[in-house]
C-alpha cells in the first residue's frame, strides 16, 4: 500500500468529519467562515499592502476615498455572508446575524475615537497607522473568540446571566445618554496598563524606527538592548482598549442571539471592516455628533429587549432588526444634517 493511499481519508469519512457539529454548527460552515476571513487578511496584507507602498517601499497613507471604497467592499462581503446565513440557516438566523452585525459595527465605531487619541498621543504618522491596525485585528480575532466562548459557556450554564446582561446594557446606554463630550483627552501614558506591563519586559524607545515594532538601541549603560517602539506601544494600547469595549459588545450580541456561530461571525465581520473605515472616520468624525446618543438608544433597546423576552416571550427578530437600523440610520442622518455646511475633509 502506497504512502499516499495510506494517508487518504475515504470520501465517506471526510463528509462525516465536515458534518460534525462544533459549537452548534457543522464544521464545514466554520471552515467556510475561517477561509473567508483568512482570504480577506491575506488580501489586505499582501495585495493592498503592496499597492499602498510607495516607490521607496515605504507605506503610504490611505486617503479618505480609498478608505471608503475598501470599507464598502468589506461591508458588501459581510452582507453577502449574511445572505448565505439567511439561506442556509433560515430567516431568524439571518436577521439575528444582520442585527448583530449592525450593533457590533456601531459599537466598533466608538473604538475610532479611542484609537485616534492613542495615535495622536504617541505621534504615530498616518502612513504607519494601517500596520498597527492590521496586527491589532489579528489579536482581536483571538481575544474576541475567547471572550465569546466564555460568554457562551456562562449563558448556557447560568440562565440568570441574561438578567445581568440586560441591566448592564440599560445602565450603559443611560450613562452614554447622560455623558457629554467624547474621548477628546489623551491617555496618561505613564499610568496606562499597557505601558506598565511592557516596561516590566523591556525598555521603551521614544522614537520610531520605520515600520518596526522592536528595535535595538543602547541603554544608559551603553549595552545594546531590544527596545519597544511607539508602534508596539500603540498596538498594545489598542488591544487593551478593545478588551474594554468588548465588555459592552459581548453582552449586546448575546442579547440578540445565543448562537455562537452568529455571535462570532457578525462580531468579526464588523471588526474587519472597521480597520478599513478608520481612516475615513478619523477625518470625518466631527460629522457624526449624533451617533453616540443613537448608539446609547440601541443599547437601551437591546437591554430592554432582554427583560421583555423574559416576561413576554421572544421578540420578533424582524422588529429587533428594524428598530436597530432605524435608530442607527437616524443618528447618521441627524449627524449629517447638523454638519451639512461643515468643511470638506482633507486627503480625499
Amino acid at each position: 500500500m502506497s504512502q499516499a493511499h495510506r494517508w487518504t481519508l475515504p470520501r465517506e469519512d471526510t463528509v462525516e468529519i465536515l458534518n460534525l457539529e462544533w459549537l452548534g454548527r457543522p464544521a464545514w460552515m466554520w471552515l467556510i467562515f475561517m477561509a473567508l476571513v483568512l482570504g480577506l487578511l491575506i488580501f489586505d496584507l499582501g495585495v493592498l499592502g503592496r499597492r499602498r507602498a510607495g516607490a521607496d517601499g515605504e507605506a503610504q497613507a490611505m486617503t479618505v476615498r480609498s478608505s471608503l471604497k475598501l470599507s464598502a467592499f468589506y461591508i458588501a462581503i459581510a452582507l453577502l455572508f449574511g445572505a448565505w446565513v439567511w439561506t442556509a440557516l433560515g430567516a431568524e438566523s439571518g436577521m439575528a446575524y444582520l442585527t448583530g452585525f449592525a450593533v457590533e459595527k456601531a459599537l466598533a465605531l466608538d473604538n475610532v475615537f479611542v484609537i485616534s487619541v492613542i495615535f495622536a498621543a504617541l505621534a504615530i504618522p498616518r502612513h504607519l497607522q494601517h500596520r498597527v491596525l492590521f496586527w491589532g485585528i489579528l489579536g482581536v480575532l483571538v481575544l474576541r473568540g475567547i471572550m465569546i466562548g466564555l460568554g457562551a459557556a456562562l449563558v448556557t450554564q447560568f440562565d440568570w446571566i441574561m438578567w445581568l446582561f440586560g441591566a448592564f446594557l440599560l445602565l450603559t446606554g443611560v450613562k452614554l445618554l447622560l455623558t457629554k463630550g467624547g474621548h477628546e483627552h489623551a491617555p496618561d501614558l505613564d499610568r496606562h496598563v499597557a505601558v506598565q506591563a511592557l516596561r516590566r519586559v523591556m525598555p521603551i524607545s521614544s522614537r520610531l524606527d520605520g515600520q518596526k515594532f522592536l528595535t535595538r538601541l543602547p541603554d544608559p549603560t551603553g549595552r545594546v538592548r531590544l527596545h519597544a517602539t511607539p508602534l508596539l506601544l500603540a498596538l498594545l494600547m489598542i488591544e487593551v482598549a478593545d478588551l474594554v469595549f468588548a465588555v459592552d459588545s459581548i453582552p449586546a450580541i448575546f442579547a440578540i442571539t445565543q448562537d455562537p456561530f452568529i455571535v462570532y461571525t457578525s462580531n468579526i465581520f464588523a471588526i474587519l471592516g472597521l480597520r478599513a473605515l478608520y481612516f475615513a472616520l478619523d477625518a470625518l468624525v466631527h460629522r457624526f455628533s449624533a451617533l453616540k446618543p443613537a448608539l446609547a438608544l440601541v443599547l437601551v433597546f437591546i437591554g430592554g429587549k432582554i427583560f421583555y423576552n423574559q416576561f413576554f416571550g421572544k421578540l420578533d427578530p424582524a422588529i429587533s432588526l428594524g428598530v436597530t437600523l432605524v435608530i442607527l440610520l437616524g443618528g447618521v442622518v441627524v449627524s449629517l444634517w447638523r454638519t451639512r455646511r461643515g468643511p470638506s475633509p482633507q486627503g480625499t
